[in-house]
């Protein structure tokens, strides 16, 4: 029997795995932004693109790390990464100048060097359904969760704090939207015919900020019109499942040694820090935690629970929840983070349509180790 074999080129060509295909800089950008809106992070974080290469600049490998460290920027380089995902934001304070004199500087200059973008989406994360507390929550075993401090929607505008609605008479109508339109921050003007009583009458409606409220209201009042009118405050619904920290009510009740060793397995350490509530052993049954990865005193403060769960939290913050009964499991900030990440690959993975290389740092770690 004759057997015919393909040329060895073509076997090879076979088994080549298709190389990802490169994405422009502004077009992975966006593609973060979509995952985790950016108006998601708190008002006081620095999220988003922090260092740009001067372009045209494609990305190929993206680059995954819980905290941008000298150590961290080395392996990234060796590793040809081309935009660097940093959880926390390596630049947070304003720089005055780029320099080779202290470490947050040198990682600008290793960056740009190498033409290497930074993107940090930080608190964008936390709040996210399926983002960083979340994935903590995983460690304390079946449970229902909600967010303990809701994500809103995107902001009104300036001009849209309140909305108007009164009747006037359609005689009057002109006169009196001609005087509103003069008004500085209103918006949404509309009219429609209403009848009220038998009498053919005119319903406006419009949205203005608290400044202009003032002005409509003193014209509605000088035209015998406020006795007519509603004023409602517009105030932005809360996101499902979306915000910072996590309410969790187990499925059922657990002893606290027993989640004291869920956790420990789940984030991968050998040791926490736990404080035990007034009146509580570690026997004490765990129905309701809540917890918030980081540094969490801030968003847990005066919720009631059996358990607090998060990276860090001052001295007194702790003696407070212990004297309130609450017993408290300390992990080391960024040890309640850096395991999402290789979640995060994952999902990124799919989000980006697997068109580009996406790894994990292996040199990136808490400072913190108990010795």
């Amino acid at each position: 029997m004759l057997l015919l074999r393909p040329p060895l080129r073509c076997v090879r060509a076979l088994c080549r795995l298709p190389a990802p295909a490169l994405m422009d800089l502004g077009e992975v950008v966006s593609a973060l932004s979509n995952f985790a809106s950016l108006s998601l992070a708190e008002s006081w974080d620095n999220v988003g693109l922090l260092v740009e290469p001067s372009p045209p600049h494609a990305v190929n490998t993206l680059f995954l790390t819980n905290d941008l460290t000298e150590q961290v920027m080395e392996e990234a380089v060796q590793r040809k990464a081309d935009l660097i995902l940093s959880y926390h934001p390596p630049i947070f304070t304003p720089l005055k100048r780029v320099t080779w004199k202290t470490w947050k500087e040198r990682l600008v200059v290793r960056a740009l060097e190498h033409r290497i973008g930074i993107y940090s989406p930080h608190t964008a994360y936390d709040a996210l359904p399926h983002g960083v507390n979340s994935w903590l929550a995983k460690g304390l075993g079946a449970s229902t969760s909600i967010p303990l401090h809701p994500s809103t929607a995107p902001s009104y505008p300036a001009e849209s704090s309140h909305r108007v609605e009164f009747l006037t008479s359609t005689e009057h109508l002109d006169t009196v939207l001609s005087k509103i339109k003069d008004i500085q921050e209103i918006s949404c003007l509309i009219t429609l015919p209403a009848r009220v009583e038998g009498e053919e009458q005119t319903r406006v409606s419009l949205n203005c900020s608290q400044k202009a409220l003032l002005d409509v209201v003193a014209l509605l009042s000088q035209n015998s019109l406020y006795h007519k009118t509603e004023i409602l405050l517009l105030q932005k619904p809360p996101l499902p499942h979306t915000g910072m920290g996590r309410l969790c009510i187990l499925d059922k009740p657990v002893s606290l040694s027993d989640i004291i060793e869920r956790v420990k397995t789940h984030l991968k350490l050998p040791h926490v820090r736990t404080a035990l509530g007034v009146g509580k052993t570690l026997e004490s049954p765990v129905k309701k935690a809540a917890l918030c990865a980081g540094s969490g005193s801030s968003v847990l403060k005066g919720t009631e629970a059996d358990l607090y769960l998060t990276g860090e939290m001052s001295h007194h913050d702790v003696l407070d929840a212990v004297h309130n009964g609450i017993s408290v499991i300390l992990c080391e900030h960024s040890n309640t983070e850096r395991g999402f990440l290789s979640e995060l690959r994952d999902m990124l993975a799919i989000h980006l349509h697997n068109k580009i290389n996406i790894i994990v740092s292996e040199k990136d770690r808490d400072p913190l180790q108990v010795v």
